[in-house]
């Protein structure tokens, strides 16, 4: 069994390359294409909006057979607004194949899929696309990727053939010529090197050789002390290794569209990717919060598995889990580690996109769907045998936000429904009532990712949704030392308040402006009685959530207190609590505050005559230009620029560049605001506040 993901950045060809692998492997019996060109549409691609677009919104699984072996695929999206779809794939699956496009090389999203691999070491192949298309350059990728990305990669194979005259490849480590013939490539013949590759096939060989023999030790004994060549049985098994234990990643090449590479793909990840013995997990143990549990992928141990992502189905919530060990049956009592919950499983399924194959079980190591079971993303369940936690996924925090209303007082329920279904959906999607103007906010991504909502709520749900202009996530900090010493006190007879705080505010890092705050307490002796600090402690946690300048969250800050004073009748935890918000508001105007802004990284490839027109406009919107790089006709330009200076961006690059032109964006880092824009956006502030008062 192999449980594989396939991700890249966006239009690098994973929807394209996951029919073909369908169709090969008999799963589907006819080939379809992206953006339903044929009025069907890409098997994984099963939502309208998905179909409309030519985009991956949502990753869908499906699972096939090869060389018997069994395949659990899933297909990731490739834009970045939906991130979160590659990230909770990546958390479950075993090994993955990151697609890259031959013409563009590295790309924007292939850096964040690249971090989402290492951040879960899942091994991976390397899929050169597109090779059929003009200016595409198999070994100037390959450099790009070794360049960019920093991992030990090595070619597999050599085309025959570039662009239009594309035949097929040859395999470096058997030494054989694969062609794809027929009208959907479904009959390889396999035959000799083409003689005019001979030398290239033996230099890159020796290239591969000379890599691997630098990682693992058995194939560097056989070569420097048995001193002769390995066979194609001993290369494949030091790549398989080396790949295992994440030094090395082979790198296989091909064109999906033109139905060419995709079947030796297919062996190359029965070959070199892990089956889910060989692949470590571990587990929280809940009642030894330090220590791990190694699971062990084991029909006969306790049943344990990972709720990774949910669906609205034809019949109620569809849970994907991931079983880790032991085995779920259908009817079999499971447990919810985060409420103790204990559920019944009324249906098991198999996914094969949005069509479902009933089970009865499914054992240690798969991949299956749950309906009736009511949960979040990234719960636990176990059968109540073990106390454990799978480790927890890294979701992103949102960068822009939009007021959204609905024109129909009869779908209010509809409307707050909806809304709950899609934050259990996605972790990124988040919605709050905004107390002051009492608006429903919604936060995510990006404007795409917000748009493909607010179309689901009207497609979906038939809720008429008007949405308001973008929001930026500003942050509020400070930019240098603040002193405050503030008394709170408050007599209404009886008992009543006193509390007093003295100390400063200080930058928690100077490099990293957005750092977590912190709180120390450095008073000495019992100016405070300790049972009062963390009353202190929580009230400057409180202030942090709303900025004193526009309401927005304040980072990067440390509260030191380091004197004070108190009562002994009228001194509480509520009083410190009061103290450490007012004090921190008179520390925070003290330390020079500001605001910061999301900055994004821009990757905007256009024909290389549009290239000047495209920085100026960038220069425009307070971007720099990073840098450039030609590709035959195309300039990719690399880029950064405000957030708030980029909403609207795609329709100018298509007006400017005749729809000739894309663009991709993601969130890089948070910087200072000039000084003119921060009084604009406290302006506006205070102004929507005021009309909200009348």
């Amino acid at each position: 069994m192999r449980n594989i993901g396939i991700s890249a950045h966006i239009d690098s060809g994973k929807t394209t390359l996951t029919e073909r692998i369908l169709f090969y492997t008999g799963k589907i019996l006819e080939m379809h294409e992206v953006k339903g060109k044929d009025g069907v549409g890409a098997t994984m691609d099963s939502m309208e909006l998905e179909r409309e677009k030519g985009i991956t919104i949502q990753s869908a699984a499906t699972y096939a057979t090869w060389q018997d072996y069994q395949l659990n695929i899933i297909d990731t999206p490739g834009h970045v607004d939906f991130t979160i779809e590659v990230e909770r794939a990546l958390r479950v699956l075993d090994g993955a194949i990151l697609v890259i496009c031959g013409v563009a090389g590295v790309q924007s999203q292939t850096f964040t899929v690249d971090r989402q691999m290492r951040r879960y070491n899942v091994p991976r192949l390397i899929f050169i696309n597109k090779l059929d298309r003009v200016g595409a350059e198999p070994w100037r990728v390959i450099e790009n990727l070794k360049k960019k990305l920093n991992i030990s990669i090595a070619a597999l194979q050599v085309p025959i053939g570039l662009e239009h005259v594309l035949q097929g490849v040859v395999d470096i480590v058997t030494k054989k010529a694969y062609y794809f013939d027929g009208e959907k490539g479904s009959n390889v013949t396999i035959g000799e090197i083409p003689e005019s590759l001979i030398d290239l096939v033996n230099q890159k060989r020796e290239e591969l050789i000379s890599q691997i023999i630098d990682i693992d030790d058995q194939l560097a004994e056989i070569v420097f002390i048995n001193e002769r060549q390995p066979t194609p049985e001993e290369l494949k098994a030091a790549i398989r290794r080396s790949t295992l234990a994440l030094k090395f990643s082979p790198v296989l090449m091909g064109s999906a569209y033109k139905n060419k590479g995709v079947q030796p793909l297919l062996d190359a990840v029965i070959d070199y990717l892990p089956n889910p013995n060989e692949k470590d997990n571990y587990a929280i143990d809940l009642e030894n919060k330090d220590s791990k549990i190694k699971l062990e992928c084991n029909n006969s141990k306790p049943f344990v598995g990972l709720a990774f992502k949910l669906e609205e189905g034809r019949f109620g919530q569809l849970t994907y889990i991931r079983v880790y060990q032991g085995i779920l049956s259908k009817g079999s009592i499971i447990q919810n580690v985060t409420n103790g919950r204990k559920i019944k499983v009324p249906r098991l399924c198999r996914m094969h996109a949005n069509n479902m194959e009933d089970i009865e079980l499914i054992g240690a190591g798969e991949i299956c769907a749950v309906f009736g079971v009511d949960c979040h993303s990234g719960t636990t369940f176990t059968d109540g045998q073990i106390k454990c936690s799978m480790l927890s996924m890294h979701v992103p925090e949102p960068v822009i936000s939009l007021a959204i209303t609905t024109d129909s007082k009869k779908q209010n329920m509809n409307f707050i429904k909806a809304l709950q279904r899609f934050q259990k959906e996605d972790p990124t999607f988040k919605v709050f009532l905004d107390p002051e103007s009492s608006e429903t906010i919604i936060s995510g991504m990006g404007e795409l990712h917000l748009e493909i909502y607010a179309e689901r709520m009207r497609r979906e749900y038939g809720i008429p949704v008007t949405t308001g202009k973008p929001q930026v996530a500003y942050r509020e900090t400070i930019t240098s030392k603040g002193s405050f010493s503030y008394q709170h006190k408050k007599q209404s007879g009886g008992a009543g308040q006193f509390a007093k705080m003295c100390g400063y505010l200080e930058i928690v890092d100077q490099e990293k402006i957005d750092a977590e705050n912190e709180f120390s307490n450095e008073i000495v002796g019992s100016a405070i009685p300790a049972e009062f600090i963390p009353a202190c402690q929580k009230g400057f946690f409180e202030s942090l959530v709303k900025g004193p300048l526009i309401g927005a969250p304040v980072v990067g800050v440390r509260m030191i207190l380091n004197d004070g004073s108190s009562h002994s009748v009228d001194s509480s935890d509520l009083a410190f609590r009061i103290c450490a918000n007012s004090a921190f508001r008179e520390g925070f105007f003290a330390s020079r505050p500001s605001l910061l802004e999301p900055v994004m990284s821009l990757e905007i490839t256009v024909p290389t005559e549009y290239q000047g027109t495209i920085m100026t406009g960038v220069n425009k919107r307070k971007g720099s230009i990073v840098g450039t790089e030609s590709l035959g006709e195309l300039t990719i330009i690399s880029a950064q620029a405000p957030l708030n200076n980029m909403f609207g961006y795609s329709t100018e690059l298509r007006s400017l560049t005749e729809g000739k032109g894309e663009f991709s964006m993601e969130f890089s880092h948070y910087a200072f605001v000039s000084k003119d824009q921060q009084e604009q956006v406290i302006d506006e502030f205070k102004r929507k506040k005021a009309e909200e008062k009348k």
